[in-house]
């Protein structure tokens, strides 16, 4: 589906365009085009291959959908793929962009992603001064709107953390978080596989070697990459917690098995002492002097109370129960 065709000059919106006026703006040279398609048929890309002589390769990739982060130069142009990831019901969808930039053209293919970009476009229509420098500025504000959004995932992924390490405090089912820490490691290592690429991608944008297209964008793609740098980070970081998380509930577990174990250990023995006593009674001995002892049997009891209060005493203390 066409989402937004239009051609802006020095900046500023000058025309909406239909899909076969795009080669006559692109050939003038003083303006570029910027088109936005969503779920696009193959007869759609098709078009706007035609329309903008984009690479067959570029075009292959963008169709077959699900591809690795990454930017990649053709000639005197770039594809860049980027992965979305959005929380929906308390899970991550991950979407995909495909970005086709030329000297005076820029398309955007979105698959997968509920959020659109009308606000991207309506920030850089309402800074022609910024969006004057091209097609390679439009690259610069839709990755930078995707990186962007990175950073409301991770927020709600290091919240959800701080969740689980309350429960785990507070006794919680020892499985039930275990469950959610490898639940919660599985969506940071999506948002990596999405963050990682591109940005070894983005570096190649500024510094070094920089494709033509993006020679008077750079500073802006240095702070693209700034920004997924730290994402990087703190996902790692993140990582890391939840590995020790993880090795804490279990050793939590294990402190509590223990206490359990020493508790029936004390319970165990509050009952051995009376049994043993009243085991030795009870094997009626003919030669056992208790038994014809008027007190026996009152001094028998005493002797299982007394014991069994010693110890019940000295577990307490020892806080065995």
């Amino acid at each position: 589906m066409l989402v937004n065709c239009a051609a802006y000059q020095n900046g500023r919106k000058i025309a909406d365009l239909k899909p076969d006026e795009i080669s006559a703006y692109v050939g003038r040279g003083d303006c570029f085009v910027w088109v936005a398609l969503s779920e696009p048929d193959p007869g759609e890309l098709a078009m706007m291959q035609h329309e903008f002589d984009l690479h067959p390769l570029a075009v292959e990739d963008s169709q077959h959908g699900h591809q690795r982060p990454k930017i990649e130069e053709y000639e005197d142009s770039l594809f860049v793929v980027i992965q979305t990831v959005e929380i929906e019901a308390d899970e991550l969808h991950l979407g995909e962009v495909d970005i086709f930039i030329g000297a005076n053209y820029a398309l955007s293919v979105r698959s997968g992603a509920k959020r659109g970009f009308a606000d991207v476009r309506a920030r850089c229509e309402r800074e022609p001064h910024l969006l004057k420098q091209g097609a390679s500025f439009v690259l610069y504000a839709l990755m930078d709107a995707v990186v962007d959004r990175y950073f409301p995932v991770l927020d709600e992924l290091e919240q959800k953390l701080e969740n689980i390490e309350e429960r785990m405090f507070a006794n919680a089912s020892g499985r039930v978080n275990v469950e959610s820490l490898y639940d919660l490691k599985q969506k940071l290592m999506l948002l990596k596989h999405a963050v990682a690429p591109l940005l070894e991608g983005t570096s190649k944008l500024h510094g070094g070697r920089v494709p033509s297209l993006c020679a008077d964008t750079q500073e802006y793609f240095r702070d693209v990459h700034d920004h997924l740098s730290r994402i990087n980070q703190s996902i790692d970081a993140q990582r890391e917690m939840v590995t020790t998380a993880i090795s804490v509930n279990l050793s939590l577990i294990t402190i509590g098995e223990n206490e359990v174990t020493k508790r029936l250990a004390g319970y165990a023995a509050l009952v051995a002492v009376p049994t043993m006593i009243a085991g030795i009674y009870g094997m009626n001995f003919q030669h056992m002097p208790e038994l014809g002892w008027v007190y026996g049997y009152p001094f028998a009891l005493t002797l299982m109370v007394v014991l069994d209060g010693y110890l019940f005493y000295r577990f307490r203390r020892a806080k065995w129960i």
